[in-house]
């Protein structure tokens, strides 16, 4: 008889016991992918949604520090600015190798305009950008698209009694209020914020960026690199990451997948020990079965080699049913999880992962019941009798 026949005979004999290993590592490795798969799919999504919640880049004119001090006395220092970056420059943005890792660029013009007697300090912007780089803003009415609109802060609303519909004369043009911007607590509320052309009409600014906001953060991208890269593709700029952002973000990212791991590593273990002391039991069940194996001339690597084939069968079931019992639970857990926004990605390599971890826990939790069983001797396990 051969030894997988005499596995699958023994599995179906004592089919109580193999659907008990079954059970237990398939729920170890159906949490353990479970597990995974929501941290992926979360992460995933969290970084979809970090990419382009603010920027972690910041591009702005070159400019020189003139110290001043005397005798020990610091007298302060004056910012020398040559002049604002060209607009067309910002298409060598595209040319640097991490250009995949730039979720949004959103080039901004600064000045100074009159209205109503008063200086008073207007943004221009490219609206598609802008919004996506501040997606915490509170709009009343609508943010602006084109022309001579504008969307205004919350101290110029209350300062000049402004609502949504209103004229205003800026530099001698017309502009329409479109959205009135609701308090943000930064310096947003100060200004008048236009589409980006009108700005630097206005401004006398066409063709001049005064700074650049570039949002780019995912799980590979160096940040550091890609400052790097800007700054050759730019070379009259100075470009800045701001490192509190990018480091905070990552660091929230890494601390979830870690505690995943973690909990994953505990089940894993907890499922060796289940096969370790169930193939123990089956040891010193089965020792008069084993006794006469070895009496009819099997060799002790016949009996290891019959223990593991068990284990093994046993294993990938688990790990195949555990599996697709995971992917199951994580398709369920979903939906109530981050407003239901996170999707599931299939992973083969997750896959492929789970049974042959499935595999690797339940031969080596068998391995020591195996060698135990093999080196049984033929009469004291008939003495056993």
């Amino acid at each position: 008889m051969r030894l997988e026949h005499i596995v699958f005979h023994n599995l179906r004999r004592r089919k109580g016991r193999a659907i008990f290993l079954v059970i237990g590592l398939m729920i170890g490795v159906a949490t353990v992918v479970t597990l995974l798969s929501l941290t992926d799919a979360l992460s995933m999504h969290a970084q979809h949604e970090l990419e382009n919640f603010g920027a972690n880049i910041i591009v702005t004119p070159r400019s020189e520090q003139l110290n001043l001090n005397y005798g020990g006395v610091q007298l302060g220092g004056v910012n020398l600015v040559p002049h604002e970056i060209e607009q067309v420059s910002l298409v060598n943005i595209d040319s640097i190798p991490n250009r995949r890792n730039v979720a949004t660029i959103g080039p901004k013009v600064l000045g100074t305009v009159e209205m109503q007697g008063q200086r008073v300090m207007m943004m221009g912007v490219d609206p598609v950008a802008e919004f996506k780089l501040k997606r915490w803003w509170s709009i009343a009415g609508r943010p602006v698209e084109q022309g001579a609109e504008l969307l205004v802060g919350d101290a110029l609303v209350k300062r000049f009694g402004l609502a949504i519909g209103d004229t205003l004369q800026i530099n001698g043009q017309d502009f329409t209020v479109v959205g009135l911007l609701a308090k943000t607590g930064s310096q947003d509320d100060q200004l008048l914020i236009s589409p980006l052309s009108t700005a630097q009409s206005v401004l006398g600014k066409e063709g001049k960026i005064s700074m650049v906001e570039i949002a780019a953060l995912c799980h590979d991208c160096p940040v550091n690199d890609m400052v790097n890269q800007l700054q050759q593709v730019l070379p009259e700029t100075d470009v800045q990451a701001v490192q509190q952002v990018v480091k905070t973000r990552m660091h929230a990212l890494d601390q979830f997948r870690l505690f995943a791991w973690g909990v994953a590593v505990t089940v894993v273990i907890i499922g060796a020990l289940l096969v370790f002391v169930t193939m123990m039991g089956a040891i010193s069940e089965r020792t008069r079965e084993i006794g006469i194996f070895r009496a009819i001339g099997y060799r002790r690597r016949h009996v290891l080699h019959l223990v593991l084939m068990e284990a093994a069968i046993v294993s990938v079931l688990a790990g195949v049913m555990g599996y697709l019992a995971g992917v199951l639970a994580t398709l369920a857990a979903l939906p109530l999880l981050d407003g239901g926004k996170a999707v599931w990605h299939l992973n083969p390599a997750l896959a492929v992962a789970a049974v042959a971890a499935a595999l690797v826990v339940g031969l080596v939790a068998a391995l020591q019941p195996a060698l135990r069983a093999s080196r049984l001797e033929p009469s004291e396990a008939l003495r056993a009798l």
